[in-house]
């Protein structure tokens, strides 16, 4: 089922997916951009990235806007070239974002991981997993209990999940990847 189901969600367009995707993009858009839901969107996703269905573990929606970065026009006179205004993109993803803004709103629980689960013509939405590290189940439990070191606390903020891995640059591997490690930082930024 769950292989079905990763199919499905590789092309939505040509599967059940699109007619559920645009059902519920409406609904999505006119309510908050950060909203905890009680399941996952994409289970099987979800349960690759480290999702369990047991008390300690919670997933959120957020909504994040599509397009550049939005830069307020300088107050003080420039010729347009140096106005720093257009054509500018963070050094983000818009799913490392979107994984802060749900630490943000739940500072008491760690980001996991997060995935894709649709977008329209304005925004694009994704479904972060948070793990509560004080809760005595998610203790308990060895395959996850790593996260309640002192070490993973803002773990977001750090690029520590994966899509802040991603945007570090230490997917590379191999020839063209020796200044990414330990940090961009610690090679004067000649990584990436």
């Amino acid at each position: 089922m769950y292989k079905y189901q990763r199919e499905a969600w590789k092309r939505p367009k040509d599967s059940y997916v699109g007619e559920l995707l645009k059902k519920r993009l409406p609904k999505w858009r006119k309510g908050p951009a950060v909203q905890r839901v009680k399941r996952p969107t994409r289970i099987e996703r979800a349960r690759r990235l480290g999702y369990r269905a047991k008390p300690g573990y919670v997933v959120v929606r957020v909504r994040v806007p599509k397009g550049g970065r939005r830069k307020s026009r300088p107050k003080k006179g420039r010729r347009p070239k140096r106005m720093g205004k257009n054509k500018f993109s963070p050094g983000k993803s818009k799913r490392w974002i979107a994984e802060e803004r749900a630490q943000r709103k739940y500072p008491n629980l760690e980001v996991l991981n997060s995935y894709w689960v649709g977008e329209d013509g304005q925004y694009k939405y994704y479904e972060v997993i948070m793990v509560d590290p004080h809760h005595p189940q998610i203790k308990s439990d060895h395959r996850i209990n790593w996260i309640c070191q002192k070490s993973q606390k803002g773990r977001v903020f750090r690029g520590k999940t994966g899509a802040g891995k991603k945007a570090r640059g230490l997917r590379r591997r191999g020839k063209g990847a020796e200044k990414v490690r330990p940090s961009l930082r610690a090679h004067r930024r000649r990584g990436k």
